[in-house]
């Protein structure tokens, strides 16, 4: 009973990645006082069932049965729960009271061996495991033999070792199987860098004094430095032609001037659509040389996907039922109140259902056909999870490795829901947690509560989301968030300019920037940031370098909040069987001083036992920032001054057992 994770009764299938464990449990028990035992049994995505895995009983909850199982190929596999009789325990157990006092002991050897001779019978001819029982057999049945001894031959560590891989099951019950989908590992782990290809390389015309918009061939320039910094995954903004009609000037204003660029989330002119390159930018062919530079540099490209349209897209002329009339026979533009987005009109997918899903799926295959792999999508809550159930689905059924990312900042169960019909990653609510005590809440939620629906990205900023946090923090505000989002999820993610410390809000109170790059080019100047050391470049690539050296650090279900004395003093750790660790296991500890403004001293107090340690184990703990090392134990006194460096990002030398 009780089997997890198990989505919406197995409709849907749990999600899981590639070479990542991931927990199995459910409730086992049996009538009587024999003892049982419990599997899980895995079925590939080529059907075949792979070898058991045995399950453990929980120490605080006797019937509560645990496993971790790690799928080896991309597809859609099944596990199913095996609970089974465990005859030879219930002799054990039986046996150690009764032999030492005298009751039965005959016919307990007896059985003992006939137990045993009965898994003979199932092993192959030729075993070296026949060998071991029958030769445990014979001293069992020996009379002449001290009990001790004859007892000890049948629960020898050759005998457990021959029945940890054959068992004897009896009374075999199954539940299952219930889906999940292994997808491709960059599904859960990766940096990603988003900029506007418009902004990279734009310049100054010194004639006319107007702003020339970069194009693909300069945007392709700036990829040597992102992919320095260590990101794998560059994400663009819309590429395509941007509407003329309700065009908004800059900072969202009403009165465009005639060279306002306009915002790339206003989709479609008369140069094109969804499909469509904005002149500006090139052509397909330079598109196509844009992902072929990104890709020798190890990134892939993710391309937004905005399903809307600005009023003078093409599909407002040829298919005008994909829009919401009004009563005085206007088409509606998108609002949320007390937002109004004059220049883009929402698609209303009651009208043609079948003709709008026919056209994403064209739009969504003809950029897979030009090398995207990874796509972005804008504000799919407020589209029907239905399309996506399809959309997503039929992606998935020709091409499994596109994973789609949703920009969803609306209520839980929407952002649930669209974890479940197949997004392989989801944006969060990190942004808005600041504060130790919601971020540990958060870390522990998005880590083990919604991670068999939910992946999550947390990405720093965004082109309309700068928090109060980095307009008042200071440097170190950038630094804190940086080290959260990047140790504490396997996907993380910054908009450029976050690397020069950008923080000025249009007003106060709002999380829009200044002179937004949304409705405008934004020229930066990243020589000059970098010969004057205005950059945060080098702790960005830092941080990304310990991500990639430290597999923990690359999976999502291993998170562990340990605890401080001190309100703004964060601490979690994440470990890994990893053949890449000294000793066989990779542990990172994270201590992150979470107050921009002010120096913090406290002892923190880690959980041994949640390390695979005990509570009076020394261990050595490197700093991965700093340098420095320690030796720690279950509490230790620690400084932070975020003006020097708020975090201590911690390597763990496990003491020699």
């Amino acid at each position: 009973m009780a089997v997890t994770p198990v989505i919406e009764g197995g409709r849907y299938p749990a999600k899981a990645t590639v070479g990542e464990s991931f927990p199995v449990s459910a409730l086992v028990f049996r009538e009587g006082h024999d003892a049982l035992s419990a599997d899980v049994v895995l079925t590939a995505p080529d059907g075949k069932r792979r070898p058991r895995t045995p399950m453990t009983k929980d120490p605080h909850e006797p019937d509560l049965w645990h496993a971790e199982v790690t799928p080896d190929q991309q597809g859609r596999w099944a596990f199913a729960i095996e609970g089974w009789g465990d005859p030879i325990a219930t002799w054990r157990h039986d046996a150690e009271i009764k032999i030492p006092a005298g009751i039965d002991v005959e016919l307990m050897f007896t059985e003992g061996a006939l137990l045993l001779e009965r898994v003979i019978d199932q092993l192959p001819k030729r075993s070296k495991g026949r060998t071991v029982l029958a030769d445990a057999v014979t001293a069992v049945r020996d009379s002449a033999r001290p009990e001790s001894v004859r007892y000890s031959a049948a629960v020898s560590a050759e005998v457990d070792a021959v029945l940890a891989t054959s068992p004897l099951r009896e009374l075999v019950t199954s539940e299952g199987p219930y889906p999940f989908f292994a997808d491709r590992e960059r599904a859960l782990y990766g940096s990603w860098y988003e900029f506007f290809p418009r902004s990279e390389g734009a310049y100054v015309d010194q004639a006319s004094g107007k702003v020339v918009s970069g194009t693909f061939g300069t945007a392709a320039k700036r990829l040597d430095a992102v992919a320095a910094m260590g990101f794998d995954i560059i994400y663009l903004p819309p590429i395509h032609p941007i509407g003329r009609v309700n065009r908004k000037g800059r900072n969202n204003t009403l009165n465009p001037g005639p060279d306002d660029t306009g915002s790339p989330w206003a989709i479609g002119s008369a140069e094109g659509g969804h499909d469509a390159i904005h002149p500006d930018l090139g052509t397909i062919d330079d598109f196509d040389d844009f992902v072929r530079r990104a890709n020798e540099l190890g990134l892939e490209v993710a391309l937004d996907l905005a399903l809307q349209a600005a009023p003078d897209h093409p599909w407002v002329t040829s298919h005008p039922e994909w829009f919401t009339t009004r009563a005085d026979g206007s088409i509606a533009y998108a609002e949320n109140p007390p937002k109004k987005y004059q220049d883009i009109y929402p698609i209303n997918f009651d009208n043609d259902p079948e003709g709008i899903y026919n056209e994403v799926l064209r739009i969504v295959r003809m950029w897979m056909s030009h090398g995207v792999r990874v796509f972005r999508v804008d504000n799919p809550h407020t589209k029907p999870v239905e399309f996506w159930e399809w959309l997503l689905g039929e992606v998935r059924r020709t091409d499994p490795d596109v994973i789609f990312l949703a920009e969803a900042f609306t209520k839980p169960a929407m952002m649930r829901a669209l974890g479940t019909v197949g997004f392989q990653q989801s944006y969060t609510y990190f942004t808005w947690r600041t504060a130790k005590w919601e971020l540990a809440e958060y870390l522990n939620e998005v880590s083990h509560e919604t991670s068999p629906v939910m992946r999550p990205n947390f990405f720093v900023n965004t082109p309309d989301i700068l928090h109060a946090f980095l307009q008042y923090g200071g440097p170190a505000a950038f630094k804190i968030r940086a080290v959260l989002a990047s140790m504490g999820s396997p996907s993380w993610g910054v908009y450029a300019g976050y690397e020069l410390f950008e923080h000025v809000a249009v007003k106060p109170g709002s999380e829009e920037y200044l002179d937004t790059e949304k409705f405008q080019i934004r020229i930066r100047d990243w020589d000059a940031a970098e010969a004057e050391g205005r950059t945060l470049a080098p702790y960005l690539t830092r941080l990304n370098e310990i991500r990639r050296a430290h597999p923990a650090l690359q999976r999502l279900r291993n998170l562990v909040v340990h605890s401080s004395d001190d309100d703004a003093i964060l601490v979690f750790s994440k470990s890994v069987h990893s053949d890449r660790a000294e000793g066989g296991e990779d542990t990172v500890i994270v201590v992150v001083n979470v107050d921009p403004h002010g120096t913090r001293e406290t002892t923190v107090h880690l959980n041994m036992p949640a390390l695979g340690l005990d509570w009076s184990d020394q261990l050595t703990v490197h700093d991965e920032l700093t340098d420095q090392s320690w030796t720690w134990g279950e509490a230790n006194y620690v400084r932070l001054d975020p003006y020097v460096e708020p975090a201590h990002i911690l390597t763990v030398r496990r003491p020699q057992q």
